[in-house]
């Protein structure tokens, strides 16, 4: 795997696990203290994320940091 796709994987996985909550893009950037600039370049997987901003995502949306990288 290419690291644009690992980042393209890891963003389409957190929109989907935002979807799945019920939570707009717009709440999730809110939750997390970002832009929502910021939250759509990252759901579209064009950024390379920090532990730091994986913690906030995953403290947002309320699910452990391994979720994120579930079958990826």
């Amino acid at each position: 795997m290419k690291i644009n796709d690992l980042y393209i994987a890891i963003g389409n996985r957190i929109k989907y696990l935002r979807e799945e909550k019920g939570i707009s893009q717009q709440d999730l950037a809110a939750r997390c203290d970002f832009e929502k600039s910021n939250m759509s370049r990252i759901e579209a997987g064009k950024t390379n994320l920090t532990i730091k901003t994986v913690y906030k995502i995953c403290s947002a949306l309320n699910i452990k940091i391994s979720d994120i990288f579930y079958d990826i």
